[in-house]
């Protein structure tokens, strides 16, 4: 469960949180786009505005119990030339740009700790920062192969057709699964570690970009 009962962290987070959803969700309609499935583009998804990606119950869920979702993206795989490896690369779109997103906002939140006239804004750097730390938690919870999870369709689609159907049976008690991995903290303490790994990787590599562009320019 995300910020305990700490509402002002929740609402520092919530930018960025929402924009999470947003990118995850709009990768995944993006790839399948290219892969020739018009299905998200029908369903007005390929936007990066927030609200036609937002799911209303997962959006009041999240300011409940500190854990929300968006809606999940459209796709039809018999569009796909290659069906199977392309509900891979759409499963794992998301994750990507969940990764590429934290890396950005660590970069943002760099920018601001340089510049001057930005640095002297409250909350602004743990806006940034706060942001991206969630993302990495959803690129990484959203691996978790246990359906309706995007790690689930990428097994899925790795398995023989019989092991497959196997599997997917999972998929009708997937969000029992997932609930108790939540309140029971098991999937905090299993993906935490790994959070914190990637997390600070990327923060090391945005620094380090930001530290070289500012350098160059002369920016102190």
């Amino acid at each position: 469960m995300l910020f305990g009962g700490d509402w002002f962290a929740l609402l520092l987070a919530l930018p960025g949180l929402l924009y999470a959803l947003v990118f995850h969700e709009y990768a995944h309609g993006r790839v399948a786009d290219a892969l020739g499935d018009p299905t998200p583009r029908q369903a007005g998804r390929l936007t990066l505005e927030p609200w036609p990606h937002l799911d209303p119950i997962g959006t009041i869920a999240l300011l409940l119990f500190r854990f929300g979702w968006a809606k999940p993206m459209p796709v039809d795989p018999r569009y796909f030339r290659w069906p199977r490896s392309g509900l891979i690369m759409v499963a794992a779109a998301g994750p990507a740009a969940n990764l590429v997103f934290a890396f950005f906002m660590f970069g943002a939140g760099a920018v601001v700790s340089v510049v001057p006239l930005l640095s002297g804004i409250p909350y602004l750097v743990t806006i940034f920062q706060s942001g991206a730390i969630i993302s990495v938690y959803l690129a990484v919870f959203n691996l978790i192969p246990i359906p309706p999870l995007d790690g689930s369709q990428v097994l899925g689609s790795l398995l023989t057709p019989r092991w497959a159907m196997a599997y997917q049976r999972l998929a009708t008690y997937g969000m029992i699964i997932l609930i108790l991995l939540l309140v029971t903290s098991v999937a905090a303490d299993v993906l935490t570690p790994i959070v914190i790994g990637l997390a600070n990787g990327l923060n090391d590599g945005a620094v380090a970009v930001v530290g070289g562009l500012a350098h160059v320019m002369g920016v102190s």
